[in-house]
């Protein structure tokens, strides 16, 4: 069972999980922000 977790939980993995949670972050903060640019022609 130790195995199993050590493998689910390596150094890798981890840094992924982190990586995947920062873009995921990052995608919700810019979606929040409406670019005005679309907008300026109107």
């Amino acid at each position: 069972m130790k195995s199993l977790l050590r493998k689910i939980f390596s150094r890798e993995n981890l840094y992924a999980a982190l990586l995947c949670l920062i873009l995921i972050a990052l995608t919700i903060a810019a979606a929040d922000t409406a670019p005005t640019w679309i907008y300026q022609g109107f």
